[in-house]
């Protein structure tokens, strides 16, 4: 299909597209090429030149529709039938003939043009004459094809490739030429005999650009390490008798690769009978890596934890400090003398864990060789320190307070602790964190795990250390109590097997002493010139082979009792699976959980008795806001027994009413915060108070209105009692009791210019309040709809966080911030006004009102619950597409939604597909399918032509026959009513909004989703105009 809002090209554009296409370059660009986005951005822009506007999209789809056309017709007269004709034949005839028909065939086998050209070059044409744009692909002669008229008026333009666009692939032409630069024995050498290869691939990339080939060194490197991949893989297989497995370019590499295979395997039959069995369980796991696709992205460098601390913190970027992938594999001898820099690293409690599973790389820990001057093979200085350069925000999202204080929580169960302190390789630990941290529903993986984990301990150490050397703390951290708590319970050397690899590692030798405390290691630069050094060997033999068993045997010891620990956790998992309600409780809820995890939660969040209050901050009518000197940012919200109206006109002492306001905004914050809006709230301390975020208020009241009653009656005579708005109604009021809050419109509180904790309000900032008080109304209003109560107008407060400098919501929101009529009905009142509309206060009139506050109090925390059900359930039809709905799952959960997968196929099986439907039909729970197939997609037609229930298809779609495909899917029988969707995140949300109909909880997300992405765009514009300006 021709995309671009259906405009239809005229006959002059299609002869403006022929008279470019018909160009030899252009034709031999297409035919070297699968993913061609760059090719067709230049010919959009040619025939711009000539006067017809079309984008690449509309180019690549005619040529298609074009070449598809004219292959049809001439498929037709090569089988004798002359009628079928199209227009442009003989000009599409005239580029075309010579083309191969069967040129996706060819794709599938190799993933790349059938067009191959072999390289005669030898290694003195890396000079090719000049030409950039040399194509590799030779193309038949156009023998009596007339170039067109731009083509004769033009030389050969150079016709751009989009080297950086994610996902090109390599053609077999491209393949060709990099192996040919790689068989130079010059760059072989170079290859293996250094750690950082940047420059090497700067150079091999610059050679296959004199080819016409334009990649960069990222790629190329890319590339080669997968090409080496596939190459051992196939090796290996042949070498175990297997003859099935093969790959392109076999020959070529095995001439380049073959002697270094062969050394390394003798290297390791004299080293794999003294290797500990974990290592060689972790060498079989790196050679079933999954590789990077060829796009070019930087390989992660692997690491262990960052308790090696570095005496002077630097930031190392990829590209200062990169890996070659066979670098363990090259022979000892053929390695050039690498030394690393010495720095100073202070190996603590954790330095022998945590070493990256990025790769799957599983060297437990790194063994210290003494020698003379310090000095250590590289292969094994390699193992022994790594930097880190991933930062902690995952995918361009930071981590919030909550999410931190999640995480922190998890980590101080002395299981994990126990874990993290005896793995070397932790990965299934960190997903057990990820996983428990999305019943919390905060959805990171244990990459984003790991990564905030180390920096969390890195910051918390270096400040410890600073600390100690300054005598007086001046920095301060985020967290820093509550880290500290779970890390000073950690003896310096928890185990014996430290202290024995500590007395090992302080062997003497000669007049060099390797202490524990620092290693001394030096690292060398690539150089152009080759430079080799013969390495060092070390002096204390004996002493290695020694700390090698002690090691192995402890390591064995440790990795067996970390499975153990999981498979314990995982079996106490429903016990100490607490949520957001219980991490944020007060310290007699957290008494409830199990006994494992309530001294981590204390030590988290500290009980009444030990919080130590600060000065007043302020005090209001109601509350009193002190500071806490133990949580920096925070603030105490200590509610008081009273109540006013009429700003404070009439006022009186209600007993028990702390407790019950107290009770009510913390339910209603809880609510909020996780559906995703952003509140100052932290947690509920006592039954009086709650711990908030510090922030600066702003002197404005928000009022969200439904019904017009109230103070808006007298302010709009006219407007009867019970007018509906909408959408609500929004007003704002200036807080100002001597002038009884004044009404103030946008254009007053803009200029009036305020500025809180360094945020000047504007119009952003106005238009986010505004917008998020609609959205917060909107969420409590349908979450108040099950209890059958009306949500009649609202009041709140924002404030700017003094730490994150954003606008939260703060202040409190109880029964004095809402009217609420049960059933709809004034007079049911339940709300402050109760009080407000007492002729005279009695103890009587008191206990009414404070029955209707405790009602509201009770009804309040139903609104954390939901009665509604519902659950989503994928069908695939092959356990190929696992990943497709593994994204599915993912993306139901951030709605708190139950997702199930199951394999079944509709044309292979369609009993077993209708089975399964009855089963899920029978149980009487609302479910949504979700049909995931690719090609022809028979399961979502047959499911929405058998069952009541809605079905969405989601296909993954292929890049090679994505465009046909889809088709199965989009065109229906009448009858069948099955939508469908590309995005797994598209079909996860399109079951949310049907559940959200009746769960509130489901609905609050999407809404709160809503609010957040229209906030991001936002702060986004204001950002793009402040740099503009």
């Amino acid at each position: 299909m021709e995309c671009g809002v259906g405009k239809h090209w005229t006959e002059e554009e299609v002869k403006a597209l022929l008279s470019v296409w018909s160009e030899k370059s252009i034709r031999k660009q297409l035919r070297g090429t699968l993913r061609n986005k760059g090719i067709f951005i230049y010919i959009a822009k040619r025939l711009q030149e000539l006067g017809v506007c079309r984008d690449w999209k509309q180019c690549r789809a005619k040529y298609k529709n074009l070449k598809y056309e004219y292959r049809t017709v001439k498929y037709a007269h090569n089988s004798g039938d002359a009628t079928k004709t199209m227009k442009f034949f003989h000009d599409l005839d005239a580029i075309l003939r010579y083309e191969p028909v069967l040129q996706l065939g060819a794709a599938e086998n190799g993933r790349c043009s059938a067009t191959e050209a072999r390289l005669n070059a030898s290694p003195t044409t890396d000079s090719t004459q000049g030409n950039p744009c040399l194509c590799l692909s030779p193309t038949p002669h156009d023998a009596g094809n007339p170039p067109s008229a731009v083509e004769a008026s033009k030389t050969p333009a150079f016709i751009p490739t989009v080297a950086n666009e994610g996902g090109k692939h390599w053609t077999v032409d491209e393949v060709r030429a990099l192996i040919h630069i790689w068989s130079d024995k010059n760059i072989q050498q170079q290859l293996e005999g250094t750690v950082r290869n940047k420059r090497i691939f700067e150079h091999v990339a610059a050679r296959l650009r004199k080819f016409g080939i334009v990649r960069d060194w990222k790629q190329c490197r890319t590339k080669c390490k997968n090409l080496k991949h596939e190459y051992r893989s196939v090796k290996n297989a042949q070498g175990s008798g297997s003859t099935s497995k093969s790959m392109k370019f076999f020959n070529e590499l095995d001439a380049i690769l073959g002697h270094s295979t062969m050394e390394q395997e003798s290297k390791s039959d004299n080293e794999e009978s003294g290797r500990p069995p974990e290592w060689t369980e972790g060498k079989s796991e790196k050679d079933c890596i999954e590789m990077p696709g060829d796009t070019g992205e930087e390989d992660s460098v692997s690491s262990m934890s960052e308790d090696l601390q570095i005496a002077d913190v630097k930031k190392v970027s990829d590209s200062e400090i990169l890996e070659d992938e066979d670098f363990n594999n090259s022979s000892l001898a053929a390695l050039e003398a690498t030394q690393i820099k010495k720095e100073t690293i202070d190996i603590d409690d954790d330095s022998i864990s945590t070493t990256s599973e990025d790769r799957s790389c599983t060297t437990p820990v790194a063994k210290q060789i003494v020698g003379t001057d310090n000095h250590i093979p590289l292969e094994e200085a390699r193992n022994h320190f790594k930097v880190i350069t991933i930062n902690d925000t995952g995918a361009g999202r930071h981590w919030s307070d909550n999410e931190v204080r999640a995480l922190i929580n998890i980590w101080s169960d002395e299981k994990i602790q126990q874990m993290l302190e005896g793995a070397t390789r932790n990965k299934e630990i960190f997903e057990e964190i990820a996983r428990r941290l999305m019943k919390h529903g905060i959805d990171r993986d244990w990459k984003q795990c790991r990564t905030k984990y180390k920096n969390l301990k890195y910051e918390y150490r270096a400040l410890q250390k600073e600390n100690e050397h300054l005598g007086n703390p001046r920095r301060k951290m985020r967290f820093y109590e509550e880290i500290d708590d779970i890390l000073k319970r950690q003896p310096l050397v928890p185990s014996s097997w430290r202290y024995e690899s500590s007395s090992l590692l302080s062997v003497s030798v000669g007049d060099v002493t390797a202490n524990t405390g620092s290693l001394g290691i030096k690292r060398k630069t690539w150089n152009d010139e080759k430079s080799p050094v013969p390495l060092k060997k070390s002096a204390s033999e004996n002493t290695i082979l020694q700390f090698q068993k002690l090691l192995t045997e402890r390591v064995h010891t440790v990795t067996e009792g970390k499975k153990l620990l999981l498979e314990k956790l995982c079996k106490q998992e429903e016990m100490q699976d607490f949520n957001r309600t219980q991490l944020y409780a007060d310290p007699s809820a957290i008494q409830q959980v199990p006994a494992a995890t309530a001294p981590a939660a204390i030590a988290m969040a500290p009980a009444g008795s030990e919080l130590k209050l600060g000065k007043k901050v302020n005090e209001g009518k109601t509350k009193e806001v002190y500071e806490l000197p133990d949580i920096p940012g925070c603030v105490l919200m200590q509610s008081k027994d009273q109540i006013t109206a009429g700003n404070a006109a009439r006022k009186d002492r209600m007993e028990g009413k702390a407790a019950i306001s107290n009770t009510t905004t913390s339910c209603v914050f809880q609510l909020l915060q996780e559906a995703g809006i952003k509140t100052a709230f932290v947690r509920k301390h006592s039954d009086t108070a709650f711990i908030a975020a510090h922030c600066e208020m702003i002197p404005i009241e928000w009022v969200c209105r439904r019904i017009a009653t109230g103070s808006f009656l007298k302010r709009n005579p006219g407007v009867k009692e019970g007018y509906k708005f909408y959408p609500p109604k929004i007003e704002m009021f200036f807080k100002d009791d001597a002038n009884n809050d004044p009404q103030w419109s946008e254009e007053q509180l803009i200029e009036a210019r305020f500025c809180f904790a360094g945020l000047t309000i504007g119009q952003t900032e106005v238009d986010i309040m505004a917008r998020s008080t609609q959205a917060i109304f909107e969420i409590l209003e349908k979450s108040w709809q099950p209890q059958n109560c009306t949500l009649v107008d609202l009041k709140i407060e924002f404030g700017v966080n003094i730490l994150t400098k954003e606008i939260v919501l703060a202040d409190v929101i109880d029964n004095d911030s809402w009217r609420l009529w049960p059933s709809g009905d004034r007079s049911q009142q339940k709300d402050k006004q109760s009080y407000r509309d007492l002729k005279e206060v009695t103890p009587e009139a008191l206990q009414m009102v404070k029955r209707n506050f405790e009602w509201v109090a009770e009804r309040v925390e139903l609104l954390l619950k939901t009665k509604s059900q519902g659950r989503v359930v994928v069908l695939m039809g092959s356990p190929s597409d696992l990943s497709h709905c593994e994204k599915i799952k993912k993306a139901c959960a951030t709605f708190g939604i139950p997702c199930e997968l199951r394999v079944t196929s509709a044309h292979k099986g369609p009993d077993e597909t209708l089975r399964i439907k009855a089963e899920y039909e029978g149980d009487g729970i609302p479910t949504v399918f979700v049909a995931v197939a690719g090609r022809s997609n028979g399961l979502g037609p047959v499911m929405s032509g058998n069952t009541a229930y809605p079905v969405v298809n989601c296909p993954p779609l292929s890049a090679d026959w994505g465009a046909q495909d889809v088709w199965s899917s989009l065109r229906l029988p009448s009858g069948l009513g099955c939508p469908t969707t590309l995005s797994p995140e598209g079909a996860a949300q399109f079951a949310a909004q049907i559940f959200g109909l009746n769960n509130h909880l489901v609905w609050a997300k999407l809404r709160s989703s809503m609010l957040n992405t229209w906030i991001s765009l936002k702060q986004a514009d204001k950002k793009l105009r402040e740099c503009t300006l």
